[in-house]
């Protein structure tokens, strides 16, 4: 199975807590606003079982009043009738490069009018993944900031915008009266301060350096180095909320 579609593990931390809690869809209107996307889109769904089972697909149907869903299942896939036997299964494709993943039980294998169809009762809890170094947001107006000491002036400190973020990097804005900086130069002890609760210190390797049209100054591309699991949660997390937020915001 490729490793962009394989189920994350789920386990529970030491003291019992989740830390995938951030991660969790339980709202019903939410959980079927997901569905009915990834049926619309016909988007590529891989089902994996406890025993290694697993089988590529497409969500097929959303029943509301059933309280069922189907996969189209493949005539010439053996894997279908080992998923069934198992009746228990993974299923986990991208929305927006995000990853989607929810458990399936209650596994039947039916034959209809447009082929065979394995359905499965409707999810009550989906968790949503960035995909590492893929999905962007843009933070509004007043949003995090990194604060660093420039090479050229050790003694002064700057706070720069993040324009934009993920979990693998980030662009801030540099304003056009300070010394130019060059690709491939890494800053240590970088401050990043993503809201007024959420700080951690980590690197940032210049990636690439280009002038922000209207903003005065250049927007430098970096990437994170040095993150440590506690950091990278954090900025999931926060991109994962930001998201969220930007999309329930109503369009123009």
């Amino acid at each position: 199975m490729f490793e962009s579609t394989r189920p994350a593990p789920l386990e529970r931390g030491a003291d019992g807590t989740d830390p995938f809690a951030a991660f969790r869809i339980e709202h019903p209107s939410e959980i079927l606003s997901l569905l009915r996307r990834l049926r619309d889109t016909a988007v590529p769904i891989v089902l994996a079982a406890p025993a290694g089972v697993s089988a590529r697909t497409i969500l097929w149907a959303v029943d509301v009043g059933t309280h069922r869903i189907g996969f189209h299942a493949d005539a010439e896939q053996p894997e279908w009738e080992a998923l069934v036997q198992t009746n228990e299964a993974l299923a986990v494709g991208y929305l927006d490069h995000v990853k989607v993943q929810f458990e399936l039980d209650h596994l039947l294998l039916v034959r209809g009018s447009q082929g065979r169809v394995l359905q499965a009762s409707m999810p009550h809890v989906v968790h949503r993944f960035q995909r590492r170094d893929s999905y962007r947001v843009r933070p509004g107006a007043g949003g995090p900031t990194c604060t660093m000491r420039h090479p050229s002036i050790p003694d002064m400190r700057l706070q720069l915008r993040i324009v934009d973020l993920s979990v693998g990097g980030c662009s801030l804005l540099m304003p056009s009266d300070m010394p130019e900086l060059r690709p491939g130069l890494v800053l240590y002890g970088v401050q990043v301060e993503l809201d007024q609760a959420t700080a951690f210190v980590a690197g940032i390797e210049l990636h690439h350096i280009a002038s922000m049209d209207g903003e005065g100054g250049q927007r430098i591309g970096c990437a994170w180095q040095g993150l440590d699991p506690i950091a990278e949660r954090a900025l999931q997390c926060y991109v994962n909320q930001t998201q969220k937020q930007q999309r329930l915001q109503p369009g123009p």
